[in-house]
């Protein structure tokens, strides 16, 4: 039983921020997957609840018309999945959807939820990195757009005021000649587990060299993050040993994992390390690469 104070059914988009507006204290319900165990929890901030559950505005995977992809934020994980589309030009956010819980989960649980609930051990933020996503965020005032980087801004926290809905996220074209994208997660319990240390990569090849590399971690550091003196050291660098090397070294420098009852702080650098050579070897092969 649910210790529900209020309840409230969005019919759209314009209700639902109304219903924020009328109720500040109001949190928004999509999937539920978080939400529900707060209030199993008798957490009295998630007492009161705006139900966005199913609005079509918030809904589907397209093709927009400059070849980029609008995915609205109460697409499911399972949508993510198996949608032809994340399939031909996100791979490393397939990877990372089909890494969440399991499948009565993935059924569920929202890819907006996911990213708004906050945590650096979020799965599907890191490939949102690398991709370089903007969020489409509506609220009474109107609609804006913000980047991705820098949308969490601590553990727990994003930049999204509470009469703000994030409605979708925009994905610029995505190459896909010599371009290639990689994601891994390490857990206890793989997708039964919430992540040690999760990463995802992409990589554009140009004459055997790293033209371009992003990099990003979960719970490396109190936000989900991208690792900026790893992808200086890899820019047109050539694909060699040596090169994986300085590069693993490099993002130590990106990230400040700390000890939990999880893992110690020394073992998660040295899961970052290995990571991220395993994600950058993977991006390589799938961008046609050869390592000299």
């Amino acid at each position: 039983m649910f210790d529900f104070a209020s309840y409230h059914r969005a019919a759209d988009i314009a209700d639902a921020l109304h219903l924020l507006s009328r109720h500040p204290q109001a949190t928004l319900l999509a999937g539920g997957t978080d939400v529900l165990i707060q209030l199993h929890h008798h957490n009295a901030h998630y007492r009161h609840i705006v139900d966005i559950h199913r609005l079509p505005e918030l809904q589907g995977i397209t093709l927009t018309k400059e070849k980029g992809l609008r995915i609205g934020s109460a697409t499911t994980f399972t949508e993510l999945i198996e949608h032809p589309l994340t399939q031909q030009y996100l791979p490393a956010l397939c990877a990372a959807a089909a890494s969440i819980a399991g499948p009565q989960i993935r059924n569920v649980a929202t890819y907006g939820g996911n990213i708004c609930n906050g945590a650096t051990s979020a799965d599907s933020a890191t490939p949102t990195l690398i991709y370089d996503a903007l969020l489409e965020i509506r609220s009474p005032k109107g609609v804006r757009f913000v980047s991705i980087n820098g949308f969490h801004t601590g553990p727990g926290k994003v930049a999204l005021e509470q009469n703000e809905i994030l409605v979708a996220f925009h994905f610029p074209p995505q190459p896909t000649a010599h371009t290639g994208s990689a994601h891994f997660k390490y857990a206890m319990r793989e997708a039964m587990d919430i992540s040690t240390i999760g990463c995802a990569t992409l990589c554009h090849l140009d004459n055997g060299s790293l033209k371009e590399l992003r990099l990003a971690f979960g719970v490396a550091a109190p936000t989900p993050v991208r690792c900026q003196h790893a992808e200086r050291t890899a820019q047109h660098a050539p694909l060699t040993q040596q090169t994986l090397d300085a590069i693993a070294e490099s993002v130590l420098q990106d990230v400040a994992p700390r000890s939990s009852w999880r893992a110690s702080k020394e073992f998660r650098l040295h899961l970052i390390q290995t990571m991220t050579k395993k994600v950058i070897n993977e991006a390589v092969i799938a961008a046609g690469g050869k390592w000299q």
